[in-house]
């Protein structure tokens, strides 16, 4: 776990970057800090492993006192990722990764060896461990700096932005990517950024800062969208907060029955009974199957396309399990913002 304790930062210069904050981020989760630019949340990331140094407060991670720590040493205990990836252009990939392996002693041998694992674990290709940075795509770069900050196995993993310099399609996929590493390592990250959909994708809980570093609130997401705890949160978080919360929804507990036959329309499946149209005498629409980790958001956006208002369920290999009907949708997305009030 990672606590602020009345933290405070004053530069020189006069300026209140992080003011009276305490704060915990628990351990094993991924706690994004949001705001808009000047208020606070990298500094606050910062403070972590002390690229910036409180002016007052304690900050611990693991229960240490951070300000007690040798410097160099709680670096490279954490990992950091930052948002044009940092890497060392004059080094290959493999050896940008077994950075600070070195640092702490490992062997050459073993730590480009962790390095060599871990390109696929990010999701590269073996050969991409021969080349240098500059003869990677954005997003290649990114997944590379991801793997160097997991290099040494770090319990906490600071994120300032790392998919903010990538265009849209590529930073969905590092998204999917953090949250399937994540699954499966359960790292404490500290995520920042200023995009509010990529805070509500990603975060356990989210902190909303204003300027001059004050935290409003901290939440998980559900409870955030549903209950801002002012109009600054409420503005911050968009006219369209209602309908993020339903793309934390799934489609689970919607009931479903058989396909409808002998109508206008039909649904026309392969022979391995996968979704492929629904189709009538004159006109063919293609179907979006969706199955049960799909949100209630996705659901309703495809039933206002079908022709029909039901949407196509699947299973896990695609196969049609029945359809669920617009209002059947509704009623849950109706239910998911009533039981969000009531557990806020």
């Amino acid at each position: 776990m990672i606590q602020f304790d009345a933290v405070h930062k004053r530069f020189p210069n006069g300026t209140t970057a992080v003011n009276d904050l305490s704060l915990e981020m628990p351990e094993g989760g991924v706690t994004v800090l949001v705001g808009s630019s000047g208020c606070g949340k990298t500094t606050t990331l910062r403070m972590i492993n002390r690229m910036v140094e409180p002016t007052s407060g304690t900050i611990r991670v693991g229960g240490q006192d951070v300000t007690r720590q040798d410097a160099a040493e709680l670096r490279r205990s954490i990992g950091y990722v930052i948002q044009q990836s940092g890497l060392f252009p004059h080094r290959t990939v493999l050896d940008n990764i077994a950075t600070v392996p070195i640092l702490l002693g490992w062997s050459r041998r073993k730590a480009r060896s962790r390095a060599a694992g871990l390109l696929e674990t990010v999701g590269l290709a073996a050969d991409t461990g021969k080349r240098y940075p500059h003869q990677l795509s954005g997003g290649q770069q990114q997944r590379v700096g991801v793997a160097r900050a997991l290099a040494a196995d770090p319990p906490v993993l600071l994120m300032d932005e790392p998919f903010g310099a990538v265009d849209p399609v590529v930073r969905t996929q590092l998204q999917d990517e953090l949250l399937r590493l994540q699954k499966e390592l359960s790292k404490t990250i500290v995520f920042v950024t200023h995009d509010v959909d990529e805070a509500v994708r990603l975060g356990d809980q989210i902190a909303i800062f204003r300027t001059g570093g004050h935290l409003v609130q901290c939440a998980n997401p559900a409870e955030l969208l549903a209950r801002p705890a002012d109009d600054f949160v409420s503005d911050f978080l968009g006219a369209e907060r209602g309908l993020k919360l339903l793309s934390l929804k799934t489609l689970a507990e919607v009931p479903q029955g058989p396909a409808p036959e002998g109508g206008t329309w039909t649904l026309v499946l392969d022979d391995a009974r996968k979704p492929l149209h629904w189709t009538s005498e004159d006109a063919q629409i293609p179907v979006r199957p969706l199955g049960d980790s799909d949100s209630l958001l996705s659901a309703l956006n495809e039933s206002v396309a079908s022709p029909t208002g039901l949407i196509a369920r699947v299973d896990a290999e695609g196969v049609l399990t029945g359809v669920s009907s617009r209002d059947d949708i509704h009623e849950h997305a109706g239910n998911a913002h009533t039981e969000a009030r009531v557990a806020a």
